[in-house]
């Protein structure tokens, strides 16, 4: 929870809630929990690895870091 006068302490959270629900929740429906998880499960494993990054040059994360080590 952010403290008075410091709104941005949780700006990396809510941009990621955003991302999920404009690219993963928009326009879909699970029929229940399990389907919805496992949907989940495999966006996530997808974003981090293998999405690119707008942050990162338009490259992924493994692709960043190779490119910067």
């Amino acid at each position: 929870m952010s403290e008075k006068g410091t709104p941005y302490d949780n700006a990396v959270a809510e941009a990621t809630f955003k991302t999920i629900k404009t690219e993963f929740v928009h326009g879909s429906s699970f029929p229940n929990q399990y389907e919805l998880d496992l949907e989940l499960f495999d966006y996530v494993h997808w974003f981090n690895p293998i999405r690119i990054h707008g942050s990162l040059d338009y490259l992924t994360p493994a692709e960043y870091k190779s490119k910067h080590l």
